[in-house]
């Protein structure tokens, strides 16, 4: 009876975060091969119809837990009042927090991507659509500090340590070390900058 009333109370956004925290779970105990819309509706203790209402498939329900778990567990954007710093330490965040995550995704990646069709970057796009990236609050706050001139820093620059970093997670499936991270920021990112810094304008044309 309780199990039942419980079912009749989920309603809205409480029952849908319900059923894709449960299409988690599974993909991260069964793993994508095995999950079934069914074995998500039981463990959801729901019927499996109510997931059809909402995603029509497996792949769009593995999609959108994907990208609700994502939203869920949100990195802690650092503000320690200098970019080098606020770089070092929201890596070190992104390699401990994101670690769990990238290795149940990257199990789950080679079923999804030939089940559905899509490309890589389709499924990431899937995955963070209009999702904030944490990088924009750091950069922001620098330039703020006149550390950086986002017009002057081409994007892929801008990019550069959080690609290198996706790219150790899912060659390594494991937190990345922390003379790595501060390699790729020191040695890599910030030299790199320097390339894009504009004159001052009182110094004369050479």
């Amino acid at each position: 009876m309780t199990e039942q009333l419980h079912r009749q109370r989920r309603r809205g956004e409480e029952l849908e975060a319900a059923l894709l925290e449960a299409a988690w779970d599974e993909l991260t105990e069964a793993g994508f091969p095995k999950l079934t819309m069914e074995s998500v509706a039981a463990r959801a203790k729901t019927g499996v119809a109510v997931l059809y209402r909402r995603w029509p498939n497996k792949d769009d329900l593995v999609l959108a837990a994907i990208r609700h778990y994502g939203e869920t567990r949100q990195v802690q954007i650092p503000d320690t009042g200098s970019l080098r710093d606020d770089l070092l330490a929201l890596l070190h965040e992104i390699s401990n927090a994101r670690n769990p995550f990238t290795v149940v995704v990257a199990a789950a990646f080679a079923g999804l991507l030939s089940s559905s069709g899509l490309t890589p970057a389709d499924v990431r796009a899937r995955i963070i659509e209009d999702r904030p990236v944490w990088s924009q609050e750091v950069y922001r706050r620098a330039r703020e500090r006149g550390e950086l001139d986002l017009d002057a820093v081409p994007a892929a620059v801008l990019a550069l340590p959080f690609d290198l970093m996706r790219h150790d997670l899912l060659m390594t499936l494991k937190p990345i070390p922390a003379e790595r991270i501060t390699a790729i920021v020191d040695e890599l990112f910030l030299p790199l900058l320097t390339a894009y810094r504009r004159q001052d304008a009182s110094q004369p044309e050479r």
